[in-house]
């Protein structure tokens, strides 16, 4: 590609354009779901799931599974690798083709499916991959180099994250923790350009607010601190428990074929969602249910377990499961569950329960993802609620630290990259 000035102004114009690229693709994709539920469901968002009668509960996401796996088993091997985990590998693979068009559009098409098929899945994972395939393909386009390929598609994804969470802070943290794309000034500047126009794109298409309306929650004593380090336990054994359920499941089913392990993993689903049909799809509506404390102490332990276990099945299906916004709901649930009890037991001083909703998000998010710096940003920008700041920071090094000493360090994208890495190039599923 032509040197039109200095590098770095260079760069940073590719990181703008990347950034609107992806903003754009994450947007349609987006656009696409709501459409999908509209008009699968009926009504307005993922709400309906809950309205299906129980056959159709079990019936949608395993009619849904099944027409993926059949359309994925006729893929090339290679398209099959979708997800953080396959941007992770990628952008860790020097030199080639870093994100090929193949793998894109099975991406954008087979989460469209998937989400509007009610899998226990979320938009965030696929989201990633199409904003950093999109903008690495600007690259591939203008034959950029090797250096310039990598930083677009760092951009993609923060733009990414930026559109579909509202946190262009929180964007440009993901890729530095969760894509290991190491700080560099020069770098970081087109990320930084790209997330801010992912961002704009996100507000203009939809609305220029915090993600989550709440209350200005905030402890209502110090003395609560010692509860917080105990949330931050509980949340990390859990996140310790889910990141073991992905791997095992991943190491087992990664040989099967899609039309067995896609249906399957809407089975589970489906089966699950019999008693709490509130885990299908994408779940905001229930999360913002747990954060307003509009849910009881009973379901909220059910969604923990129910939720988990989907998410964790469908891993071995990996086309169909993401981890990003399961954490937070299940981290909320974690968190309302405990506040709840606290409230139950009659304690005087204590904050809401939807306060500890919002810490365990933070704390399941930075235990699972290996994040503790993007989950804290994510929540702050979705929240608008700068309390969140010293109880969450000691939470997620309370889930941190315990899944260290528990499992180690790595996230469960490393877990499952390694699980992919071990297999026959032929048998490689889907991440």
């Amino acid at each position: 590609m032509p040197s039109p000035g200095p590098k770095w102004l260079r760069l940073t114009l590719l990181g703008l354009l990347g950034g609107a690229i992806s903003g754009t693709m994450v947007l349609l994709f987006r656009v696409a779901i709501e459409i999908g539920q509209m008009l699968l469901l009926s009504t307005s968002g993922a709400n309906g799931y809950d309205a299906l009668e129980p056959h159709w509960r079990i019936l949608l996401p395993i009619g849904v599974g099944l027409a993926l796996g059949l359309a994925f088993d006729r893929l090339r091997p290679e398209h099959r690798q979708v997800g953080v985990v396959h941007v992770l590998s990628r952008m860790q693979t020097p030199g080639g083709e870093l994100l090929p068009l193949g793998n894109l559009i099975s991406q954008f098409a087979g989460a469209i499916a998937a989400i509007v098929g009610g899998h226990s899945v979320d938009r965030e994972g696929p989201a990633v991959h199409i904003g950093s395939a999109s903008a690495n393909l600007l690259g591939q386009g203008l034959r950029a180099t090797a250096e310039e390929d990598y930083t677009l598609a760092a951009c993609g994804a923060a733009a990414a994250i930026a559109a579909v969470f509202n946190t262009p802070l929180a964007g440009v943290v993901f890729v530095m923790e969760v894509l290991h794309v190491r700080y560099d000034v020069g770098r970081m500047l087109p990320v930084i350009a790209a997330s801010v126009v992912g961002a704009v794109f996100g507000r203009l298409a939809f609305q220029d607010e915090p993600v989550f309306e709440l209350p200005a929650l905030t402890l209502q004593t110090h003395w609560e601190l010692p509860n917080l380090v105990l949330l931050g336990v509980i949340t990390g054994l859990i996140a310790v428990a889910f990141i073991g359920l992905s791997e095992r499941v991943a190491t087992r089913a990664l040989a099967w074929p899609c039309r067995v392990t896609f249906p399957l993993a809407g089975l589970v689903t489906g089966a699950l969602a019999l008693a709490t049909p509130q885990i299908m799809g994408v779940s905001y509506h229930t999360l913002e249910a747990l954060l307003h404390e509009q849910l009881g102490l009973g379901l909220a332990l059910a969604l923990i377990l129910t939720k988990a276990v989907a998410t964790g099945v469908s891993v071995g299906p990996r086309a169909l499961s993401k981890q990003i916004s399961p954490t937070l709901f299940i981290g909320g649930a974690i968190g309302s569950a405990f506040g709840l009890v606290l409230k139950e037991a009659g304690l005087l001083g204590t904050a809401a329960p939807a306060f500890y909703a919002t810490i365990g998000m933070v704390a399941m998010m930075g235990a699972t993802l290996r994040a503790p710096l993007a989950a804290l940003t994510a929540l702050l920008e979705m929240t608008a609620n700068p309390n969140i700041i010293l109880p969450g920071m000691l939470a997620v090094a309370s889930a941190e630290l315990t899944n260290r000493l528990v499992k180690g360090k790595d996230s469960v994208f490393e877990a499952l990259l390694k699980i992919q890495s071990r297999a026959p190039r032929a048998r490689r599923g889907s991440e």
